[in-house]
């Protein structure tokens, strides 16, 4: 569901201009996906997966509804984190901390305001989207690993803040704040946790929508033309310095959502829950799914929410050295991740029956 974009001798799609990545992620991002328009035949099979996903929290059990749950929200921050690096490529190792200010403001809202848990989440989202907007303008001077080096600083010093003794009546300070699960609406003969599951499930399929019709644009190609060649993009007449920080913001926003939406999920946000191994596993997520893709969002989110489990059933001594060991196979035999696995099996399905 992608398609290369078409560029001149002035843009060449291969160079990395001045981003200085590792090879796995510099081999990734070389092919320059977009989300191009949908065939009848991949319409259809996306409508056949949205009905799917609509009946699947009715043939499970209630854990297992929950882990799917939370997959999705990680998926919503992995899109907006895969929009920032993947296609932008501005790298940031502090996404974790635009996740915990939205999953601190939509449980202050609630806790402590009586807000409905579904009217918490945009102001969450909006108040990210505006932080991440005004941290983009000082990063506009930084590149490649200084810029990573300015976002883990914020990651490290968001859960030093709400510990802080004058925001503790709002964010409970190292106790963090206990919240309750949502009521299912309008008499539903469904429980709780199927709600919620179908109310993450609505909001990431809107955000996705919107982020493939986002990157399909216009934004979409100024955003990868300064990625791969911003002295030539600026040449072209693309606004680099809005485009960047307009990504920043909208990358936030999406995180800031998937935040909000974590509190009401797990119903309990503490400053030790959004510590930086949060931004490296996120970052995690964007490259095992593949960078630059939409899809690749999911196939990440599941890869960082279930393997880490799988990996302690394994061995209970040394579970993180299995995760590794994991994860090097994954990048050494998938370097385009799960998404460009799919996508080749996919092109090598069609030549056989073309044949």
């Amino acid at each position: 569901m992608v398609e290369k974009v078409k560029t001149s001798s002035t843009v060449a799609p291969h160079s990395m201009g001045a981003l200085p990545l590792i090879g796995p992620v510099k081999a990734q991002i070389q092919t320059v996906p977009l989300p191009r328009r949908l065939g009848r035949a991949a319409a259809i099979r996306i409508t056949l997966l949205v009905v799917a996903g609509l009946v699947l929290p009715f043939l499970l059990q209630n854990f297992y509804v929950f882990q799917l749950t939370l997959a999705m929200v990680y998926a919503i921050a992995l899109m907006g984190l895969n929009m920032l690096v993947g296609y932008n490529g501005q790298i940031s190792l502090g996404h974790g901390a635009l996740y915990a200010i939205g999953a601190y403001i939509a449980a202050i809202l609630m806790n402590s305001f009586d807000w409905p848990y579904w009217a918490s989440i945009w102001p969450a989202g909006l108040a990210c989207l505006i932080f991440g907007y005004f941290f983009g303008l000082p990063a506009l001077r930084l590149q490649g690993h200084y810029l990573a080096l300015a976002s883990l600083a914020l990651a490290v010093t968001t859960p030093q803040v709400l510990k802080h003794k004058s925001l503790e009546d709002y964010t409970g300070g190292f106790s963090g704040i206990v919240l309750s699960k949502p009521d299912v609406p309008f008499g539903l003969p469904i429980n709780q946790d199927q709600w919620i599951y179908l109310f993450v499930y609505a909001i990431m399929l809107v955000l996705f929508l919107i982020a493939y019709n986002l990157l399909r644009g216009r934004i979409g190609r100024a955003m990868i033309a300064i990625r791969d060649q911003p002295v030539a993009a600026e040449a072209m007449g693309i606004n680099s310095a809005i485009i960047k920080t307009s990504t920043f913001g909208v990358s936030a926003f999406y995180t800031g959502v998937a935040g909000a939406l974590s509190a009401i999920v797990v119903q309990f946000v503490s400053p030790d829950s959004y510590d930086f191994f949060l931004s490296i596993t996120l970052l995690v997520g964007i490259a095992v799914g593949g960078f630059a893709t939409i899809s690749g969002s999911i196939y990440g989110a599941l890869f960082i929410l279930l393997v880490p489990n799988f990996a302690g059933e394994l061995s209970k001594s040394a579970p993180w050295a299995i995760y590794g060991v994991l994860l090097i196979l994954v990048m050494y035999f998938m370097p385009t991740g799960f998404a460009g696995l799919i996508r080749r099996v996919g092109t090598l399905i069609s030549r056989q029956m073309a044949h």
